[in-house]
């Protein structure tokens, strides 16, 4: 059962008691990423997830590793566009300890000077690797085409220049604007009651606060983008076709991620993978994906293939779309999507931490937080009408543009 409640300072908590389990999963999401840098701060909500484990006022760097590793459990974290997440997985008996140690890391840092150099080289290292990986990088440039003049459409990891001139001020003064009580959720998944999480992380969080104004978002502004070819040195043609999706706000959105899941989803019986890559062998990696932010989002279709083949699998591609467009799903295809739909969420049930970063997410951006019950109803709603509608929106191969990685 999905419980909530909130800390003295006003941070919302979100907790899922698990009785069936010895290991609990807690997280701290923060409602800032990369979208919301200055032009100046470009790669510093990335660049924070790597140096809040470098040192506090109480812990050095190797105390912080050692602390939960020691006994078994995990510390990490990930930034997105739009918000970033510390997490500990721990044996249950660890509760406390977990609780108090990402309280040290995310709101006790010191940032030492040397530490931040440090690691800067280790950012400017995954971003070389990154830019090695055409298949990674053609989505960041799709995101700065898709919205251009827009923070959306920066890189999260930023760029060897920005990352540079991060400075120590920049750091504490990005921490202080947007690592506030209104800005933050607290997702939990274990074997304990809410009043004891209520209590240690009360304790643990009690010294949390400021109150600095947080900058407001504001939504891009989508415009016609024109197909390019960029030339690299890459064995395969690398694509994107796509264009602009729905954001949280929308009702549309679980359409499309129905229609989405249809056509070219994680399985193997998507249209895509099916009537493409199975019929006709003429490529390996192939996937349909939509992006859902806050306030608007992105869908695309994504192949890699041997440059012979790119004409006749973009043209397969886009028949598969076409298809959508124009022929309303019977009731027995709308039906199987439903229950596929069904079964890949009830499977991802069964993953603790999964639940534990999806109900922190769906906190900060909805300010709720969905049984599956109430989320498989929403599936159920969905019409045959309502789907045509939405490709008719998003998946017209005359809305979307293409960007393409190719060989001289």
């Amino acid at each position: 059962m999905i419980e909530e409640g909130s800390l003295n300072n006003g941070i919302r908590v979100i907790h899922t008691q698990n009785t069936f389990s010895k290991v609990g999963h807690i997280g701290v999401f923060i409602n800032v990423g990369s979208r919301d840098e200055s032009e100046e701060e470009m790669g510093i909500a990335h660049f924070l997830e790597h140096v809040i484990f470098k040192g506090t006022y109480k812990r050095k760097a190797f105390h912080i590793l050692s602390r939960l590793d020691s006994v078994g459990g995990e510390l990490n974290a990930f930034t997105t566009k739009e918000d970033t997440c510390v997490y500990a997985s721990f044996p249950e008996e660890y509760l406390s300890r977990s609780i108090e140690l990402l309280a040290d890391v995310v709101f006790n840092s010191n940032f030492p000077k040397q530490e931040l150099e440090k690691e800067k080289e280790v950012v400017i290292d995954e971003i070389n690797s990154y830019r090695d990986s055409p298949s990674d990088l053609i989505f960041d440039e799709f995101d700065q085409l898709l919205f251009t003049d827009h923070t959306l459409g920066n890189d999260i990891l930023g760029s060897i220049k920005s990352v540079k001139s991060i400075t120590k001020s920049n750091v504490v003064n990005f921490v202080k604007k947007h690592y506030q009580p209104e800005n933050i959720v607290i997702s939990s998944v274990g074997n304990y009651n809410l009043n004891k999480l209520l209590k240690i992380l009360n304790k643990a969080f009690s010294l949390v606060g400021n109150k600095l104004e947080i900058p407001k978002r504001i939504a891009p502004v989508f415009k016609p983008v024109p197909d390019k070819e960029v030339i690299k040195d890459v064995y395969q043609t690398h694509t994107i076709i796509g264009g602009k999706g729905y954001g949280a706000d929308s009702e549309y959105k679980t359409g499309l991620l129905l229609l989405n899941n249809l056509l070219g989803g994680p399985a193997m019986n998507s249209r895509l993978n099916l009537n493409i890559r199975e019929k006709y062998g003429v490529t390996y990696m192939l996937e349909s994906n939509c992006s859902i932010y806050s306030d608007c989002g992105s869908f695309s279709v994504y192949f890699g293939t041997d440059t012979k083949n790119t004409e006749r699998t973009e043209k397969l591609i886009k028949k598969e779309l076409q298809k959508l467009c124009d022929n309303k799903l019977g009731t027995l295809q709308l039906s199987q999507a439903k229950k596929q739909v069904k079964g890949q969420l009830a499977i991802s049930m069964e993953n603790s931490l999964g639940v534990m970063l999806s109900q922190g997410k769906s906190k900060l951006v909805y300010e709720k937080v969905d049984s599956i019950d109430e989320v498989l109803k929403e599936f159920e709603k969905i019409t045959a009408e309502k789907l045509l509608e939405v490709a008719n929106e998003i998946m017209d191969p005359r809305h979307l543009f293409k960007l393409t990685y190719k060989q001289e």
